[in-house]
């Protein structure tokens, strides 16, 4: 189980990575559309970079890997109230879902291996 914890942990920061330094230019017109102001997405990208990578050392230290996983659960929670109060069809709404819920899975289990 520890080692599909590390690789979910990998995916979902090279997730975060991808999206918010790759693909950039996308969520710059994502959160335009949306009417969100600059400083909220500059906010989310510092705040899911930080906590993915926290998933990152949390791969040695547990503690890290279930605040990070808290942390872009909540994100990816706040992200589906977006997209659907802009009435986005489910699809779109997908990658977020999955973040959420492998993100809650990396805190959850992290959460039962540092209790013993």
């Amino acid at each position: 189980m520890h080692d599909v914890t590390i690789s979910l942990q990998a995916l979902v920061a090279a997730s975060m990575f991808f999206v918010w330094v790759v693909r950039y230019d996308n969520i710059v017109q994502e959160f335009k559309q949306y009417s969100l102001p600059d400083w909220l997405r500059d906010s989310v990208g510092i705040l899911k970079l930080t906590f993915s990578l926290m998933l990152l050392i949390g791969i040695e230290r547990v503690q890290f890997a279930i605040a990070g996983g808290v942390g872009i659960a909540a994100l990816m929670g706040c992200a589906l109230v977006v997209h659907l109060r802009v009435r986005n069809p489910p699809l779109k709404m997908l990658p977020g879902l999955t973040l959420l819920v492998i993100s809650t899975a990396i805190a959850w289990i992290n959460f039962r291996v540092l209790k013993g």
